[in-house]
C-alpha cells in the first residue's frame, strides 16, 4: 500500500467491520473511510457512486449485508438475496469507475452445496444443489465471487474474494430471531442462567459439525489477504478445525450457565451436516488463525456481559 491510503470498510458497524476497524485503527498510516446506513444508503447506485466520487478510497473492504442465522434466512429470503445482491453490485461498481486500486470481497463458506465433500475446498463451487434453508443468502454471494471475477476479467480490476467460516465475537447479533447459532446458544444459556432455568433447548439433533472462527481472526487475515493475494479465485478463510452442534453447546455451557441440562428440539431443523473449509491455500500463504475457540467464546461472553443492556433491539442488517 501506498503511504496513508485512503481505506474505505464498507459496513464498518456490523461483526466484520467493527473487527476492521479496531484492527486497522491500530495502523496510525492508514486513513479510515466509513458511512453509517443513514449516511450512505449501500443499495442505492446513485448514492453509492456519488459517495465514492466525493471520498476516493483507494481500498475497499466489502464487508456489509444483511445476515442471520436459519430463522431469519428461511423467513426472510427476498431480504436477504435483494439486499445483498445489490450492496454488491453497486459498491464494486463503483470502486471500478473511481478507480479503486484494491477491493476485498467477503462472502460466506454457504456457498458451497450441502452436500459438499469435507473439507470444502475452493475448487467445489457450483458443483451441486445448495442448502435450502439459506439459498437465497447463498445465491447473493455466489454472485458477488462471480461479480468480482467479472470486473478482473473485463477491467483488469484487482478485485478478490475471501470466503469465511462461521464466525463470532465482539458486535455479534444476539437476537433471538436472526442471529446465527453461537450467539443464539450463548444468549439462550445466560437468559437461562438469569431465570434459574435449569435446562436449555437446543435446535436440531446436535449432530451437525461447525466451524467456527473469531472475528478478529478474521480481521487479521483480511489484511493479509489484502496486502499479499491477488488470485483471481476466491480463497477460504477459517481454522480448518470443527465440533458438533451438541460439543458446542457443552462448551457454551460450561462457560456461561454450568449444570444446565440439554434439550434437544429435533422438530427443527439441522441445516447443512457439515460445513469444514479447507484452508489449505491460505495457510500455504503464510496465514493461520490466533484465537482457540474456547477463549474466543470466554472472551465473546465477557463482551457480551458488558454490553447486553444495549442489545435488547438488535439491527439484523450489517451495514
Amino acid at each position: 500500500m501506498t503511504s496513508s491510503p485512503r481505506v474505505f470498510i464498507a459496513g464498518h458497524r456490523g461483526l466484520v467491520g467493527s473487527a476492521l476497524t479496531r484492527r486497522l485503527g491500530r495502523n496510525h498510516a492508514v486513513t479510515l473511510l466509513t458511512a453509517t446506513r443513514e449516511q450512505l444508503d449501500l443499495r442505492d447506485q446513485a448514492a453509492v457512486n456519488y459517495w465514492f466520487k466525493a471520498n476516493r478510497p483507494e481500498y475497499v473492504y466489502l464487508v456489509a449485508g444483511t445476515v442471520g442465522g436459519i430463522l431469519a434466512n428461511s423467513t426472510r429470503p427476498a431480504e436477504f438475496i435483494y439486499d445483498n445482491m445489490l450492496i454488491h453490485a453497486t459498491v464494486v461498481h463503483a470502486a471500478h469507475l473511481y478507480g479503486v486500486k484494491k477491493l476485498l470481497y467477503l462472502g460466506s463458506s454457504c456457498i458451497y452445496p450441502r452436500g459438499c465433500e469435507q473439507p470444502m475446498r475452493e475448487e467445489h463451487l457450483l458443483t451441486g444443489m445448495l442448502e435450502p434453508t439459506n439459498e437465497a443468502y447463498a445465491i447473493a454471494k455466489i454472485a458477488g465471487i462471480k461479480l468480482c471475477q467479472a470486473y478482473r476479467t473485463q477491467y483488469g480490476d484487482d478485485f478478490i474474494s475471501a470466503m469465511p467460516t462461521n464466525l463470532y465475537g465482539p458486535n455479534d447479533n444476539f437476537d433471538l430471531t436472526s442471529s446465527h447459532v453461537l450467539p443464539a446458544m450463548m444468549r439462550k444459556f445466560h437468559d437461562a442462567k438469569i431465570a434459574g432455568a435449569r435446562d436449555v433447548t437446543i435446535w436440531g439433533t446436535g449432530t451437525p459439525r461447525r466451524e467456527f472462527l473469531h472475528v478478529d481472526d478474521l480481521a487479521d487475515a483480511c489484511v493479509f489477504l489484502m496486502d499479499r493475494y491477488d488470485g483471481t479465485g476466491h480463497i477460504n478463510v477459517g481454522t480448518g478445525e470443527d465440533l458438533s452442534i451438541r460439543e458446542l453447546a457443552e462448551t457454551v455451557r460450561e462457560i456461561v450457565h454450568p449444570g444446565a441440562g440439554l434439550v434437544f428440539d429435533t422438530s427443527k431443523p439441522d441445516g447443512t451436516p457439515r460445513k469444514l473449509l479447507d484452508v489449505s491455500r491460505l495457510h500455504a500463504l503464510g496465514w493461520r488463525h490466533m484465537i482457540a475457540l474456547r477463549e474466543g467464546i470466554a472472551s465473546t461472553y465477557q463482551w457480551f456481559m458488558a454490553h447486553h443492556g444495549q442489545l435488547r433491539g438488535a439491527q439484523t442488517t450489517a451495514v
